[in-house]
């Protein structure tokens, strides 16, 4: 079953932003990569990992029930040692396809979804400008009124997963 994002919040079109961050958020490779190609030291902290509510838009996006626990990720990517960005990835709880590929420790998820797993299919990016209440907001170590943010819906052996990335207002230190 293909879910459909149904949240009208999240959109096809990412918000106004400065170029250099812009080529960020709308990365349609790996973020990681892009990261990376910085010439900073890239890094993944695990702030959290396991069983976790869903968030309002997010049951959808697994085909799960509203008030479903799910397998969660949580993450910041750091260059030289600063957080840029906060990941969180979500399948359904107890997931053979995904949880395996979750649990991967301070290695990063997106060279493994966009180098070694030929049969992924992956659904367009949608966009939000994040404010203060959204819980990915809150989750982030960013004191900031709104935060522009990125998801997507991977599929994998008829599992999905979902990678939301917020991006950091330190983020702007690097990208020239």
């Amino acid at each position: 079953m293909r879910a459909m994002i149904q949240d009208s919040h999240w959109l096809a079109q990412p918000p106004a932003l400065a170029p250099a961050l812009l080529g960020f958020v709308t990365e349609p490779g790996s973020l990681t990569e892009r990261l990376m190609a910085t010439g900073h030291r890239f890094g993944v902290q695990v702030l959290s990992q396991g069983a976790a509510h869903a968030h309002a838009d997010e049951p959808t996006q697994l085909a799960i029930a509203a008030d479903s626990l799910l397998y969660a990720r949580h993450v910041l990517l750091t260059l030289d040692d600063c957080p840029v960005v906060y990941a969180r990835s979500i399948s359904r709880l107890d997931c053979p396809v995904w949880q395996p590929i979750l649990d991967r420790g301070s290695r990063s998820l997106g060279l493994t979804l966009f180098g070694g797993l030929p049969q992924l299919q992956r659904g367009a990016l949608h966009y939000q400008q994040l404010s203060a209440p959204h819980p990915l907001h809150q989750a982030s170590p960013a004191q900031a009124d709104s935060l522009p943010a990125r998801r997507c819906r991977f599929v994998l052996d008829e599992a999905p997963m979902v990678v939301c990335e917020v991006f950091l207002p330190a983020l702007k230190d690097f990208a020239r």
